[in-house]
C-alpha cells in the first residue's frame, strides 16, 4: 500500500500542513535558493581564493603566536577607554530614548504626529550602523572619544527606545486610570502609573544594551573615534600579529567579563 493509499483510507490521520500549506512552502524555498544563487553570481566572487585560504589562516595563526606580552602596557590606557565609552554612551542613550519612547508609544504619545516623529527616530538610529555614526561624528568633534560616545548613543537609541516603547503599550491601564481618577496631572501619572510598570524593562535593556556596546566600541577607533580598535588598526596595517593577537585576547576578555555581568544583573532584577 502506498503512502497515499494509506492517507486516502485514513484520513483522520493528523498532517502538520496541508497540500496548499506543503506546496506555498516548497514555493518560498525554491525562492531563497533563486535569490542566494542570484547574489552570489553577482558578487563576482574569487573562488580561486579559497583554494589556499587554510594554509593562509594557518600561517597568520603561526605568526600572531604567542602573544607580545610587553605590549600590554601601552594596551591598558585604551581598553578602559573602549570600556568608559560604552558605559557614557549607555548613560546618554537612557537620557535621550527615555523621551523617544514615549513619544513612539500610542497610549503616552500626544498626537499622530508626535507618534509618526518618535518611530521616525527610532527607524533612523537603527538603521545607520554604529560604525557609519562614528564617522560623522569625527567629521563634527574630531578623532577620540567624544566621537565614540555619540556614535554609540545614537545608534542605540533605536533599539532600547523600541524595547520600552512596546513596553509601555503593554502596561496595565488601570493602574494609570486609578491615578487619573484621583485628579492626577500627566506628569504625575507618568511618574507613577506608568514609571513603575516599565522599570524593569528599562534596568534589563540598559544593562543588555552596555553588554553590546561594549563589543560595538571595540571596532570604532578602525575611524579615529577612540579606544582600542586604533591600536589594532595600526597593529595590523604595520603587521605587528602579535600584538594584534595580543589586542584579540584583551577584547575577548573584556566581552566575556561584561557578558557575565550582563547575566548577572538582568538575573537579578528579574
Amino acid at each position: 500500500m502506498t503512502p497515499q493509499q494509506h492517507a486516502d483510507e485514513h484520513p483522520e490521520i493528523w498532517r502538520r500542513f496541508s497540500p496548499r500549506q506543503t506546496l506555498i512552502r516548497y514555493i518560498w524555498l525554491l525562492v531563497i535558493v533563486a535569490v542566494v544563487v542570484w547574489s552570489v553570481r553577482h558578487l563576482d566572487i574569487p573562488w580561486f581564493y579559497f583554494l589556499d585560504a587554510h594554509l593562509q589562516a594557518t600561517d597568520l595563526a603561526i605568526r600572531m603566536w604567542p602573544p607580545d606580552w610587553s605590549f600590554f602596557s601601552e594596551l591598558a590606557r585604551p581598553l578602559i577607554e573602549t570600556i568608559h565609552i560604552a558605559t557614557l554612551g549607555t548613560v546618554v542613550t537612557v537620557v535621550l530614548a527615555f523621551p523617544v519612547a514615549f513619544l513612539a508609544a500610542r497610549n503616552t504619545t500626544f498626537n499622530p504626529l508626535t507618534w509618526f516623529v518618535g518611530r521616525f527616530i527610532l527607524v533612523a538610529s537603527r538603521s545607520v550602523n554604529t560604525v557609519v555614526w562614528g564617522l560623522l561624528f569625527v567629521a563634527i568633534f574630531g578623532p577620540g572619544a567624544m566621537a565614540g560616545v555619540w556614535a554609540i548613543a545614537l545608534r542605540s537609541i533605536g533599539f532600547m527606545g523600541k524595547l520600552v516603547a512596546e513596553a509601555i503599550e503593554e502596561i496595565d491601564v488601570g493602574a494609570v486610570e486609578a491615578i487619573e481618577a484621583t485628579g492626577a496631572n500627566r506628569l504625575q501619572v507618568l511618574m507613577y502609573g506608568i514609571l513603575p510598570q516599565v522599570l524593569p524593562v528599562i534596568y534589563g535593556t540598559t544593562v543588555y544594551r552596555w553588554d553590546i556596546n561594549i563589543r560595538e566600541s571595540t571596532v570604532l577607533g578602525f575611524v579615529g573615534a577612540g579606544g582600542i580598535g586604533i591600536l589594532l588598526y595600526a597593529s595590523i596595517n604595520q603587521f605587528l600579529w602579535r600584538e594584534v593577537a595580543l589586542i584579540l585576547l584583551a577584547v575577548f576578555g573584556v566581552v566575556i567579563i561584561s557578558e557575565f555581568v550582563s547575566a548577572a544583573v538582568r538575573k537579578r532584577i528579574s
